[in-house]
């Protein structure tokens, strides 16, 4: 019989600091979900929607209060999607691969998980030291890097990045401030700068400004696209970003990229700060995607023993969660 062991806070340094538009972090709270069945262990992390008002510390007791069924198709309709479902499914994925014997892409119906060349992110900050983040990024082996914009200078800071690094691909996060910008003017000067997606150019819930724009770049979907419910109201976006904390879990997470590739968006996967065992299960949905942003524990100052790693500009599994 499964039964839930603990749901427990835990606080990661970030190396340096994480800056996008809405301000910066430190440090991340994650909370760690465990469940065992006499014989197995399973385990799964999620990361708080701050944006949404969750809390590590409210996805905790929103663990341990749950009284429903623990399977993880019950929990689709017993527990809001959110991060502390996440934890819960994942660590529910974990223990019923270990009790099958086999790694969970397997007992998902999936293909084994290739390395994968993530993009690394680029803090939102002066020209000056984004280009020279970029540079780094790129010595580092990145081929594909994310730059955090904010919607003031954005073309100058762009500029920048390219200027240190000249031949990585680039895609750009919006963090919802270009909503009073004229996108499409926006979107094209970054164009002709090498971009190739801008995400979330909108505040979410306000999808309707997009009607009738046609920009020149793909727009994706991140803050507007949390589950398969939201993907009706999303016709002014060529892409999603699918992130498990979001989707409040893989079992809803590979639904999600299911059925946003039937209905023509492309896909990508992304994550937010945390270590590899939030990161891990990510890696089986990121399989094929047309961008891969699973760097959220690469920016940790010290990852989990065990943890994804980084070699040769590919992310390779861990040993952390069920992927051997």
């Amino acid at each position: 019989m499964t039964r839930l062991l603990s749901a427990t806070v835990e606080r990661w340094p970030v190396a340096g600091a994480f800056i996008i538009s809405r301000g910066a972090k430190t440090s991340v709270d994650v909370v760690v979900c465990t469940v065992a069945d006499g014989a197995h262990v399973g385990r799964g992390e999620g990361t708080a929607i701050y944006y949404e008002g969750e809390t590590a510390e409210g996805c905790a007791a929103a663990i341990n209060a749950y009284a429903g069924p623990l399977e993880r198709e019950a929990l689709l309709e017993a527990m809001p999607r959110g991060a502390a479902r996440n934890a819960l499914d994942c660590a529910l994925w974990d223990l019923e691969a270990k009790r099958a014997g086999m790694p969970v892409w397997r007992l998902a119906g999936l293909d084994q998980p290739r390395p994968l060349p993530t993009a690394f992110t680029i803090s939102l900050g002066e020209p000056e030291k984004m280009e020279a983040d970029a540079r780094a990024a790129a010595g580092r082996g990145f081929g594909l890097l994310k730059c955090k914009l904010t919607g003031e200078g954005d073309r100058a800071r762009i500029a920048a990045v390219r200027a240190g690094a000249p031949d990585v691909r680039l895609i750009v996060d919006a963090n919802e401030s270009w909503h009073e910008r004229d996108i499409v003017a926006e979107a094209g000067a970054l164009a002709e700068l090498g971009v190739e997606m801008v995400e979330q150019p909108v505040f979410h819930g306000r999808e309707e400004r997009l009607t009738g724009i046609r920009a020149p770049l793909p727009l994706c979907a991140d803050e507007s696209c949390h589950s398969r419910a939201d993907l009706d109201r999303l016709g002014g976006f060529d892409a999603v970003n699918i992130k498990l904390d979001k989707a409040g879990g893989l079992t809803e997470a590979l639904a999600l990229s299911r059925e946003a590739r039937a209905r023509g968006f492309r896909v990508m996967v992304g994550c937010m700060l945390g270590t590899s065992l939030g990161i891990a299960p990510a890696a089986l949905v990121a399989q094929g995607a047309d961008w891969i942003d699973l760097d959220g524990a690469l920016l940790l100052a010290k990852d989990r023993d065990g943890g994804l790693e980084m070699r040769d500009g590919l992310l390779h599994p861990g040993t952390l969660w069920g992927l051997d």
